[in-house]
């Protein structure tokens, strides 16, 4: 690793990764939860960080595993969520009333097209990066994030016409 501490660690990148968590769990103390899991994962496994991606990279990818690792719990499936969707988005900055249905839309996705969404447009990474992240192929990635797009117009299409 870069020689950075857990704190600049945090300072550098917290932000960005309990933001992915919050998306993908869709709960802020699961969230935060996840967050916390990421940092101790990354700081365990500082030492095998072989600089073959970013670290912005390798934290995401670390994040994204321990969120799928919650989903996957009976535990999870039996908790009620602490938050409602709306309240998933405080670490934004301010939206426009139009942005509104389009979180919505991106929080109905399913799961795998949710996760590229939310990586190539919210996270601003590249295909090969997501790919990294997720352990798929870069043309996996890019179809799920054809077939997104296509249901995210397709959500926002029926709710403009509505």
């Amino acid at each position: 690793m870069s020689g950075l501490n857990i704190e600049e660690m945090i300072a550098c990148y917290g932000d960005d990764i309990l933001r992915l968590c919050l998306l993908y769990l869709g709960d802020r103390q699961l969230a935060e939860d996840a967050f916390q899991e990421t940092f101790v994962k990354a700081w365990k496994g500082r030492d095998a960080f072989r600089g073959e991606s970013s670290e912005k990279t390798w934290l995401s990818r670390i994040a994204v595993n321990t969120c799928r690792d919650m989903l996957r719990s009976g535990w999870f499936r039996l908790m009620k969520r602490s938050e409602p969707v709306e309240a998933l988005f405080d670490l934004a900055a301010p939206q426009e009333p139009d942005a509104v249905p389009v979180r919505d839309a991106v929080l109905a996705l399913p799961g795998k097209y949710r996760e590229v969404i939310v990586l190539y447009y919210d996270r601003d990474m590249k295909l090969g990066e997501i790919a990294e992240t997720l352990h798929l192929p870069v043309n996996t990635v890019s179809t799920r994030l054809r077939r997104a797009r296509a249901l995210l117009k397709k959500a926002l299409g029926e709710e403009v016409d509505a």
